[in-house]
């Protein structure tokens, strides 16, 4: 496990913390939207149920911004025997993004010089998350997925599943979503991304052999989030104006808000926070592909698409989107939810019927 002191720098896996249940590959050089080579990329993952020995009974989970690869950890009651990721039926993997600080190649794994990424870490895109994870796919021997589902930067991820690789997935579901970063999302996002570059001890991305890391400046950035993953209404039936009534004299709001950024700190690091977020900013299906509509016209495969009402970050307009321009595109499903964003980590009993029937439209179109 983590020493206090790298605690105190990062939340990143490192080489000496204990890797739990994840399991690493090595996936060869990845070729980046920009033209920039990652060398030698190490994926971390955990997979749940069994693989057949067609490789055809897989289901891609993408994780969203701050999630990683143990699912069970961040989205209970999903999967097991009889739940909705059933793993009495089929084999359950999802991959930690590249970019990432669970275990994949990001800014806190080591360079080929022997010292960490850090600030020269390359800027990624979904694009090459994507590319990562094909290239883990068939180093696994996984034919094909029958669904893969994602919320949020995930729900991202799994519709550039479709729209590259529609022969190597059959279906897929993305949850609280979009098509295009807004103009909304970015803003708030470098607010985000500024708070953590202007802490002192962010040294341009190079502080891993600090004391201490960025850890004030992303706990203002996951604040800041975090009032975006909830509501309004959530946030004044829940605290209002209550003091948390202990010795700070904080709001119990203000209290809530530390706890979270405390949290991350915690199992993230603020490199990855910039990095995916970033990658998040770019977001765009259409980009070189003749726009949102021509690229989503393109898709061939069923597309589940799944709105929180109360959705404040990626509101239901976003999922509306993708069903009108998706030929293929079921009848949009909504959640009603007081949770905002978070409502898919929440309302899990909703959402899980939602995936039930997703992968029964996967699995009918299994070969």
């Amino acid at each position: 496990m983590s020493t206090d002191v790298n605690c105190r720098v990062t939340g990143a896996w490192l080489e000496h913390h204990d890797p739990g249940d994840r399991l690493f590959a090595k996936v060869g050089d990845i070729e980046l939207e920009s033209g920039e080579l990652l060398p030698d990329v190490t994926i971390a993952y955990q997979t749940w149920g069994t693989l057949n020995q067609a490789g055809n009974n897989a289901i891609l989970v993408n994780h969203a911004l701050t999630g990683w690869s143990d699912v069970p950890g961040w989205w209970p009651s999903m999967v097991g025997p009889g739940l909705p990721l059933d793993t009495n039926k089929y084999f359950i993997i999802c991959p930690n993004v590249i970019g990432g600080c669970q275990g994949s190649t990001g800014p806190a794994s080591l360079a080929p010089d022997g010292k960490r990424w850090g600030g020269r870490f390359p800027a990624i895109t979904i694009r090459d998350m994507v590319a990562a994870e094909l290239a883990l796919t068939g180093l696994l021997g996984i034919s094909h997925y029958i669904l893969a589902v994602g919320p949020s930067l995930g729900g991202m991820r799994s519709l550039e599943w479709a729209i590259q690789h529609p022969d190597r997935v059959n279906a897929i579901c993305t949850i609280g979503s979009s098509a295009v970063a807004t103009g909304d999302q970015i803003g708030a996002a470098s607010i985000q991304i500024r708070a953590i570059k202007v802490d002192p001890n962010y040294n341009n991305g190079d502080f891993y052999e600090q004391v201490d890391g960025p850890i004030e400046g992303m706990g203002i950035a996951r604040r800041i989030a975090h009032l975006t993953y909830r509501t309004e209404t959530e946030m004044d039936v829940r605290f209002g104006r209550e003091l948390q009534g202990d010795e700070t004299g904080r709001y119990a709001v203000e209290s809530y808000l530390d706890h979270q950024a405390e949290k991350l700190h915690k199992r993230f690091d603020a490199n990855t926070y910039i990095v995916l977020t970033e990658a998040m900013n770019s977001h765009d299906v259409g980009r070189e592909r003749g726009g949102v509509a021509a690229a989503l016209a393109g898709v061939q495969i069923p597309v589940v698409v799944v709105s929180i009402d109360s959705d404040r970050l990626f509101p239901p307009r976003l999922q509306e989107e993708i069903v009108e321009l998706v030929p293929t595109a079921e009848e949009l499903v909504t959640v009603s939810s007081p949770f905002g964003h978070d409502g898919f980590l929440i309302d899990v009993e909703s959402v899980g019927e939602v995936l039930r029937k997703a992968i029964v439209l996967g699995a009918a179109r299994n070969k």
